[in-house]
This record gives structure tokens, sequence and C-alpha cells, in this order.
């Protein structure tokens, strides 16, 4: 599933090739068929993310709602547009550019209140202006549930999943077990801060690089990763190798319904 800055780079793509210019918008599958008849020759006004959650807003008063979950995928080309496959829930088009949405779990028109509903069930995203790091560490800080599950749990902090939160976790010497009660203030903060960062990069570059300068392969003599997943890590996914930092083997266990990487020797505390 995708992490929340692949979210808010689609928010960026999508305004980039169809903000202020009317758009064909059409549903091939047609399960999106009677709400893109109503959206068809509007504008792209607005888009946003929180977290793993789309909206697009047009010349309505209702948002597009998209929520990728496992299988959705997103594909932006230029004009003219190929014949769509049976499989595209939502295109978009205009004179230079199109988009298509695959699989997605989410695909739905839903009023400015149902909008704001789902505002209300999701934790900060470290990405988003208003955002209060605060509203997250008063449930972590309640919890007797290890910091590693409360990461992924969108409604503690909203975007954030199993990459980020190895990495992180990682980058701050963390125990993933720990419960989030034994979670300093001072911690979360660092912790905050880091994800602000990794993910307005993530955003930036379209991949997700963790590892500090001096970490990285020219700088250590070392191979770049080979992973279908691309981008420097720590631990993410690579279980049974050794720890870029202390030579210990990395660990993999089952964890919130995801597999958890960690190196026991860095992350002690």
């Amino acid at each position: 599933m995708p992490e929340g800055h692949t979210i808010h780079r689609l928010a960026e793509d999508y305004l980039a090739r169809f903000g202020g210019r009317k758009a064909h918008v059409t549903s091939p599958q047609g399960k999106f068929t009677d709400a893109g008849a109503l959206l068809d020759g509007t504008e792209l006004t607005t888009a946003e993310a929180h977290g793993k959650h789309l909206f697009l807003r047009f010349e309505s008063e209702d948002w597009t709602h998209i929520h990728l979950g496992l299988f959705g995928k997103v594909t932006f080309g230029g004009a003219p547009a190929p014949p769509p496959t049976e499989t595209v829930r939502l295109r978009l088009t205009n004179d230079t550019a199109y988009v298509d949405l695959r699989g997605p779990t989410t695909c739905t028109l839903i009023t400015d209140t149902e909008k704001q509903a789902i505002h209300a069930r999701l934790g900060p995203d470290p990405l988003r202006e208003d955002a209060e790091p605060a509203q997250a560490y008063a449930r972590i800080s309640r919890s007797r549930t290890t910091i590693a599950a409360l990461l992924m749990d969108q409604k503690v902090i909203a975007g954030v999943g199993n990459v980020y939160r190895a990495e992180v976790l990682f980058r701050h010497g963390i125990d993933p077990y720990r419960p989030g009660k034994d979670i300093t203030r001072s911690e979360w903060d660092a912790m905050w801060a880091d994800l602000v960062a990794l993910m307005r990069e993530g955003v930036r570059t379209n991949r997700i690089d963790t590892v500090r300068p001096e970490h990285e392969p020219e700088a250590m003599g070392r191979p770049p990763r080979q992973d279908d997943h691309g981008g420097e890590v720590y631990v993410y996914r690579r279980a049974n190798l050794p720890c870029h930092i202390c030579g210990g083997e990395i660990r993999t266990a089952g964890l919130a319904a995801r597999n958890l990487f960690w190196c026991p020797a860095c992350q002690k505390t």
C-alpha cells in the first residue's frame, strides 16, 4: 500500500496537469459513471491528501474521495490518451494530458461534511500544515500498545506505513516493542520532526530514502541497494543482512499485520 508521501505527490501531480483546466471525466469500468457525468467538463480546483486519502475537488461542492488500498494504481501520460482498458475506474483527459485510476479501494463522490468526518477520524499527517503532533502523542503516551503498532495506526498518525515506521524507529534507536506510554515527549518530537523531513523529501523525489549521507553507498564503499522498492534504507526488507551501523543481523517479525524490520543491537532503548 502506498505511504503518505505518494498520495501527497499524487495531489501535486493532479493539480499540475489538470488544475484550473476543464477535464473530460469518464469511467470506462463503469463504477464511477454517474459521478463522472456530473464532473465532466468542469475544472479541477483543489487536490489534497490526508494520510493515505486523496481528495479532488472540481467545480462543485462535492469531493472525489480516492483511497488506493493495496492494489490501486494511478498512471499519468500525455495527449493523445490511448484507448482506455476496462479496468480504468476514473479517467481525466484534457488537450495535453490524461490520468487513469485503476483498482482503488475507494473512488466515490462525497459531500464536504463526509470529507470532514474522514479527517476527524485520522491522526495528524506530517505532511499537512494543520498537523498537530501533540494530538498523536496524547494517544501514544496513554497506550500500552507497542510504538511500532501505534505508528501504523492511521487514527494515531496518518500517512506512515511500513517503511517509514521501521526506518524512523531505527534512526532514533528505539526498540519497536516499547509501549507507547514509555516514549518520552522529546523522543516523540524528534521522531515527528524526522518524519516531516523524510516524507517531504519523499514527495520531492517520489521515493523513500532514509540513510544519512555518511551511510550512503558511496560514503561506505558498498553497492547500492537492489530492490524493487528502491531507495536507500537501514532496515526495511533487509532481514538477515548486516546492519550498516553495527554490522549485526537485521531481524524481521510480524507486527500489526505487516513485517517489521529492526536491528536489535542499535535499537535497545
